[in-house]
């Protein structure tokens, strides 16, 4: 995790989403030294690992891979909120994000395949869309967003990017522009919102 600081000194910190004792000193040293945490943006994902790929039929689903998918993917996002929540400010705007993915989608799924994955990354929006209901009463000021980067040039998407024309991938440095963009635009009373890099909304 990298936090940079209002007088604009970066630190990185050691975190395992996967782990609730590495969620638990995060969340001591956020409460004591990190506030007031003004943008948190969770980047985490796992789509493949070593014998870990997305699935092309039900015959390849595995549990281990389900629980792994759903540890970083759902899970993890929630677990980072709860742990910095004392950081966040109760009197200024504050931005809580997270990538989700397009396959995430319900409503636009018309493919099938990446099981995991997909159901992984529709758990992480319906649990954010809830945090963001939850905030609006205790952190009014808070904006809770998931955010489609598009496709970027990134280890996660380079075995299935080969077949994309060069405008539709994305350098990392682009896409986080445009997610930087799109969050700009976001406020309280847009909390919940599942956005993609152009701003427009995802179905859920």
């Amino acid at each position: 995790m990298r936090v940079r600081t209002a007088g604009r000194r970066a630190a990185d910190l050691p975190l395992d989403l996967t782990d609730d004792n590495s969620l638990e000193r995060l969340s001591a040293l956020a409460a004591a030294e990190l506030g007031p945490l003004r943008v948190v943006i969770n980047t985490a994902g796992l789509l493949h690992d070593g014998a870990l790929q997305p699935e092309k039929r039900l015959s390849q689903v595995r549990r281990q891979a389900l629980e792994r998918s759903f540890a970083i993917n759902a899970f993890g996002p929630l677990l980072l909120a709860q742990a910095i929540e004392a950081a966040l400010p109760r009197d200024r705007p504050v931005h809580f994000a997270s990538l989700s993915a397009r396959v995430g989608s319900i409503g636009d799924n018309r493919l099938g395949g990446w099981y995991a994955y997909r159901a992984a990354k529709a758990a992480q929006n319906q649990l954010l869309r809830t945090l963001a209901i939850e905030w609006q009463r205790r952190l009014p000021l808070a904006c809770v967003t998931l955010l489609h980067p598009g496709t970027a040039a990134t280890p996660l998407s380079a075995p299935f990017s080969g077949t994309l024309a060069p405008s539709a991938l994305f350098t990392p440095a682009r896409s986080a522009s445009h997610l930087l963009d799109v969050l700009e635009g976001q406020s309280a009373a847009s909390s919940g919102a599942f956005l993609a890099w152009d701003g427009q909304p995802v179905p859920w």
